[in-house]
């Protein structure tokens, strides 16, 4: 990413005091919907960030990020990862099979699986590094042909798939469609997880995190919110 000039780059302080908002946001939202305050983690999407950014963030205290390309998350994180052993990576953004080792080999959990062929190539891959492969399955809840993820009524198959292949399947994510409430599909998404035992949902942006939580979720993936807008084009994400 290019910013145009130096002061799209948030300093330090900006960082800190967004983080401290978006913090105290999800603690007030847990509180209404009568849920404790640390019902709910937050992810802080780092996509596309200069160093600054992300350096900000960790001095603040974030350990949890979300990325939505493999490649650019190794040149972010590769370096950092021996200083900071409380360090999580989440990949958030769509992923093809011939990077799954790498992913593996990154990532804690990876949010984005929505086929069985990715299901097979990262459990390959964690058989190979001998590491158990955390992942969520994405629901495209809004059937949108532009947009990874399983449509609800493949949800059981792909679980099914991914357990047997000796995934941990922990949850369900999804991103729902912009000019659309997210309310409903909020509330598919924990109607899915409910029904399969699963405790996880990664579900809520900047724009809409609060009424994730109403709905339930336990992750919220906030970028903008943190960091402020980015430049230039963005594939459909997590924030």
């Amino acid at each position: 990413m290019t910013f145009s000039s130096p002061e799209a780059v948030p300093s330090s302080s900006a960082v800190a005091a967004r983080l401290e908002s978006v913090r105290r946001r999800i603690v007030a939202a847990c509180r209404a919907s009568g849920r404790a305050a640390g019902a709910v983690t937050l992810i802080a999407v780092s996509k596309t960030q200069p160093p600054e950014a992300i350096e900000a963030a960790l001095a603040a205290g974030q350990r949890i990020f979300g990325e939505n390309r493999v490649q650019e998350a190794q040149g972010r994180w590769a370096g950092r990862r021996d200083h900071l052993p409380d360090l999580e990576l989440r990949l958030i953004g769509p992923l093809q099979s011939n990077k799954a080792a790498d992913a593996v080999a990154l990532f804690d959990v990876i949010e984005t699986l929505d086929r069985p062929k990715l299901a097979d190539a990262l459990a390959a891959a964690g058989a190979r590094a001998g590491k158990p492969v955390r992942v969520l399955v994405q629901v495209n809840t809004g059937a949108e042909p532009q947009k990874a993820g399983v449509p609800p009524a493949g949800v059981a198959a792909l679980i099914d798939h991914a357990r047997s292949a000796g995934l941990m399947v922990e949850g369900l994510m999804c991103i729902p469609p912009a000019e659309e409430a997210p309310g409903p599909h909020f509330a598919l998404l924990r109607k899915l997880a409910r029904r399969h035992g699963l405790e996880t949902l990664s579900m809520g942006m900047s724009g809409d995190f609060e009424t994730a939580v109403r709905f339930g979720a336990t992750h919220v993936r906030v970028g903008s919110s943190l960091f402020g807008e980015r430049k230039g084009p963005e594939t459909p994400s997590s924030d």
